[in-house]
């Protein structure tokens, strides 16, 4: 998702020099391939969208394979990169690296202020490790390396497998399954009382090139809207825009999460950047998508 939203956004911007590799063509876990890749292509410029991710429940039941995959990723990419003299880098994390009680809004200090969400502990020890790698990079050789915490992400080319898929995806499938079939009720994960921040992948990617062009330090920025809303208000706005009437259900037995994950971005902000595309719009943009894709399934 993350990786074609930046891909579409440079072409539309006028690059046409642009390398890159499916996880078909090119296992990024395997160092003498991701060597061998760069030895060849010698890219000047790295967007490392690259990782295994997934939901709570893929989290937390695939704890060995999200954290091996990700530091295999990561450690394959950004020593290859300096081995082959790559001018500049860009570490994608995400926002679950912040400590689950840490203040909010999260601002890039709060970094290992506090003990991590046990649920997608691995993940964000991964991503953790990432940042740090490119800030050993910077002060070790001098690599112009950079790390860049989006928050929870959404938009095309997103995963909707319910067993594996972020909250977001996961909800409008199920609503538009539930309006489809004329179901009664729509069960959400949890008290439904966790605030949840939603970037559209298209900001995401515009804010991607702007701090590749306009951010030079150390440690990390972030990168979201500034606002959030509950996962309940987040069921009920998807259940408007899918048609679903039903009622809205909880499974308290299933686990909430960290409770708050509020990005600060003053940082970004005070660079001149901030998201232009509203939730509600992002959501009926991507609702359009999904419905195209099932008919062209069909």
């Amino acid at each position: 998702m993350v990786g074609s939203a930046i891909k579409r956004k440079l072409e539309l911007i006028g690059f046409t020099n642009l390398v890159y590799k499916t996880s078909d063509e090119l296992d990024l876990r395997n160092q003498h391939d991701v060597h061998i890749f760069f030895e060849k292509e010698k890219p000047d410029y790295v967007f490392l969208a690259a990782a295994k991710v997934g939901g709570i429940v893929a989290n937390d039941t695939f704890r060995a394979d999200f954290l091996y995959e990700n530091l295999m990723i990561e450690s394959n990419m950004i020593h290859a990169a300096w081995k082959s003299n790559v001018k500049k880098l860009m570490f994608l994390g995400s926002s679950c690296i912040y400590p689950r009680m840490a203040p909010q809004p999260l601002k890039e200090e709060y970094l290992l202020t506090g003990v991590l969400e046990h649920t997608n502990e691995p993940y964000a020890i991964a991503k953790i490790a990432g940042i740090k790698l490119c800030d050993a990079f910077r002060a070790q050789y001098g690599c112009n390396y950079i790390s860049v915490m989006p928050t929870n992400l959404y938009g095309p080319n997103d995963n909707y497998d319910l067993k594996n898929s972020h909250v977001l995806p996961a909800l409008l499938r199920k609503f538009h399954e539930a309006k489809i079939n004329n179901k009664p009720s729509v069960t959400i994960w949890g008290s439904g009382e966790p605030k949840r921040e939603f970037l559209h992948v298209d900001d995401l990617a515009e804010a991607c090139v702007f701090l590749m062009k306009n951010f030079d330090e150390a440690g990390l920025i972030n990168v979201g809207t500034g606002t959030d809303l509950s996962i309940l208000e987040l069921a009920q706005l998807i259940a408007r825009i899918t048609g679903f009437t039903g009622e809205i259900t909880n499974d308290v037995s299933k686990p909430d999460g960290t409770p708050r994950k509020l990005m600060d971005v003053s940082k970004l902000k005070g660079m001149g950047w901030q998201a232009k595309i509203s939730l509600e719009e992002g959501i009926r943009l991507v609702y359009a998508d999904y419905q195209k894709s099932l008919v062209v399934d069909r």
